[in-house]
Formats: structure tokens, C-alpha cells, sequence
């Protein structure tokens, strides 16, 4: 995903949040068929365990941003990129088990910013704290999540090509 100022628009905050994740959730479902074989996407490869990891951490990590920013506080940056580094962790088989662990993570996460969007004003949206994108731009920003999982794809059909 670019670094470039996201482009917005009139949609509520934690709608495109919660569609977001609701998009990826969608496409986890048919992860249980993965065959094993890692997904290439530009120059990095991609499975369902490094999807969900990765959507996981890009939502933590901005959230941290934003009430670090809302407290006054420094926000710590991310020096890990963890979009270019595949574990062995993200070569395991995706479950039954590992779906509902994502389900359940993803679904709290996108609670807590639902919660905390729908509590900011407008002008706390595009005149946000601190240095760095507005609230607004960073929530834009993580619809780009669903790269992580579209790279990977659905995989309901059984035998399909990627």
C-alpha cells in the first residue's frame, strides 16, 4: 500500500472500517481450502494466516496512532514491516480453528473503532492531533486492508486457479 495521502470521502468513518473487515471476514471463510501454496502478490507473498495478520496488525497499529494522537502523546512507529516478512506461522494450514479466532479478533477490533469514530466530531476527523495524516485519511487508509486478503482471494471453488 502507497504512503500517499488517501483520497476520501463522505462515507461514515466506521462504516468503511466495518466494510472493510467484513470483506476480508468474507473471503477468510473460504480459506480452509487453501492448498498450502503461498499467494504472489507484486513482490511479496501472501497465505490466509499472513492476511489475517496483517489486517490485524495495520488496524493495531494505526489505532495506536490515533489515541496516541487524541492523548498528546508521541506515537511509536512500526519498524518491523511485517508485509515483507513471511513466518513460518503463516505457512500453517488455515482451520476451522484459526477462522474463528479471526472472526473473533476482527470482529472486536472493528468494534473498538467503530466505537471510537462514531465519538469523534468532524473536525476531530479532518483536523486531527498531532503530525501525520487526519483520522479521516488514516481510516481510507486501512480499506487498503483488503489487499492483504484479496491477494489470497476466494477460495470457495475448489480446484481454482489464482
Amino acid at each position: 500500500m502507497p504512503d500517499e495521502i488517501p483520497t476520501t470521502d463522505d462515507r461514515e468513518p466506521a462504516l468503511v472500517v466495518t466494510l472493510m473487515i467484513d470483506h476480508v471476514l468474507d473471503l477468510a471463510a473460504t480459506w480452509t481450502a487453501w492448498d498450502g501454496r503461498p499467494v504472489r502478490a507484486d513482490e511479496r507473498i501472501y497465505t490466509p494466516h499472513k492476511a489475517i495478520r496483517r489486517v490485524t496488525d495495520h488496524l493495531i497499529d494505526h489505532l495506536a496512532e490515533v489515541e496516541a494522537r487524541l492523548a498528546g502523546n508521541p506515537t511509536i512507529p512500526d519498524r518491523w514491516h511485517a508485509s515483507a516478512s513471511t513466518t513460518p506461522a503463516d505457512l500453517a494450514p488455515f482451520t476451522d480453528q484459526d477462522l474463528a479466532e479471526a472472526r473473533s479478533r476482527l470482529t472486536r477490533l472493528s468494534q473498538i473503532w467503530a466505537s471510537r469514530l462514531t465519538k469523534l466530531t468532524p473536525d476531530q476527523l479532518d483536523r486531527s492531533p498531532g503530525a501525520g495524516w487526519t483520522f479521516r485519511q488514516i481510516v481510507f487508509h486501512l480499506a487498503g486492508s483488503t489487499y492483504y486478503a484479496d491477494a489470497v482471494g476466494d477460495l470457495s471453488a475448489v480446484g481454482s486457479d489464482r
